[in-house]
């Protein structure tokens, strides 16, 4: 969330930031608008009770008897009639004030580029060159049910659409996958956590999922929701702390099967396993001070980059433009891998920083040692990979004229020694 003392302070600043996320200026007007009402409804309520307080004193000095006594008895009684109202006024323009600020984009960080879309998005480097295949290629639909390793049908009677089934080599492959990446990322310092799929909607609010994207969600009868991501679980770990600078960086790990409706999705890869309700992620989160945090996601963003290398898959880094970053996120790096079928880069995984706007909500903190201000936390996370987009990626790059799919040599140790996916 970001800061109303900053908004108020920085209006035109802001009204300029929100402009780069396309978001209109008569929003921020109206949020000022009631900010200025509720403030001015605070006024009244304290004036009220300085007054409440004088009569409190002035009343020790006359006789209960007396009409002063009484007098003071029946003013003191209008005010603090006067003082329930304001209070209740004051609790409901905060509301409206938090709710409309919930809807306002993270400020962007200033290396962010101008733009509406993808299509303005900024390539930062590429990596491996694509494979030049000498025989027709088949896409992971099609090499996954000719070696009967991708199960749709039976998936569908489950579940219904947009899910799957993996079996044999490809079900190991995945729980190889997850290993190896479990594995490289604790090499990079970060605790593993296993963590809850159903969460609170307090949690889910805390990282900025609630509101904005609340028809993206599968939401419990008793109101938890089942996680997007591993962010918000690993994130609301320090809700409500003020952690020990000397503590700082913490990173998290996490395996998880994630769930989105994708409601805003409709015909975008109903085929195949690159876009599906469930899904399985590797995810990283980090919790830094505001002077380490650019530095992190610098070294974060690596991480999914070193396996793609070590499993030989040609990929691109992309600095993601005003118009196509996320809500929570002031600055994001998308990587994306090739994808032979469709001839193009797809995203795999997408690390960002979140400056201080998921922690306002957290309410996590730590204390500064140099100013010896409490200040809030700066939070980043990146998906290091989707399993299932990195599945796509090794059969498509890797599979041979008879359909069956070389392992990367990176990832046989983690597959028993394994060389190729077949049809058992």
């Amino acid at each position: 969330m970001n800061c109303i003392k900053y908004i108020r302070n920085n209006t035109n600043e802001f009204i300029k930031e929100m402009k780069r996320r396309n978001i209109d200026s008569s929003k921020v007007d109206n949020l000022l608008e009631i900010d200025l009402e509720m403030r001015e409804v605070i006024n009244k309520l304290e004036f009220n009770q300085k007054e409440k307080n004088l009569l409190n004193k002035k009343i020790n000095k006359f006789d209960k008897d007396s009409g002063e006594y009484k007098k003071i008895i029946i003013q003191g009684s209008k005010i603090n009639e006067l003082i329930i109202a304001d209070n209740a006024n004051v609790n409901q323009l905060k509301q409206k004030v938090d709710d409309l600020l919930a809807n306002f984009p993270n400020v962007l960080d200033i290396s962010v580029p101008n733009g509406k879309s993808e299509n303005d998005n900024l390539i930062i480097k590429t990596e491996g060159m694509p494979r030049i295949f000498d025989f027709p290629i088949l896409d992971h639909v099609q090499l996954g049910e000719k070696l009967e390793l991708i199960d749709f049908n039976a998936a569908r009677k489950i579940s219904g659409s947009r899910f799957s089934i993996l079996k044999n080599d490809l079900a190991k492959m995945q729980r190889a996958l997850i290993n190896m990446l479990l594995d490289h990322n604790k090499s990079y310092s970060y605790q593993e956590i296993t963590h809850p799929i159903l969460i609170s909607r307090n949690a889910a609010y805390n990282t900025g999922q609630l509101p904005k994207f609340e028809d993206d969600l599968f939401i419990t009868k008793d109101d938890r929701v089942l996680s997007p991501t591993s962010e918000i679980p690993l994130a609301n770990i320090h809700s409500d702390e003020t952690i020990d600078i000397k503590k700082l960086p913490i990173r998290y790990t996490s395996y998880a099967e994630c769930f989105r409706a994708e409601a805003g999705a409709a015909g975008k890869d109903t085929k195949g396993i690159i876009r599906q309700h469930q899904f399985a992620k590797v995810e990283l989160v980090s919790l830094t001070t505001q002077d380490q945090s650019n530095d992190e996601l610098e070294r974060m963003v690596e991480i999914p980059e070193k396996i793609l290398e070590k499993l030989k898959l040609p990929y691109r880094r992309i600095l993601l433009c005003s118009g196509d970053t996320g809500f929570s996120a002031n600055k994001t790096y998308d990587i994306e891998v090739w994808i032979p079928s469709q001839n193009k880069y797809r995203e795999i995984s997408s690390c960002s920083k979140c400056g201080a706007f998921q922690a306002r909500r957290l309410k996590t903190k730590y204390k500064d040692l140099k100013t010896k201000k409490t200040e809030f936390i700066h939070t980043l996370n990146g998906s290091s990979l989707a399993v299932g987009r990195l599945i796509v990626a090794i059969m498509e790059n890797y599979q041979m004229p008879d359909c069956t799919i070389a392992i990367p040599n990176a990832l046989q140790k983690y597959m028993d020694g394994q060389e190729f996916l077949k049809k058992e």
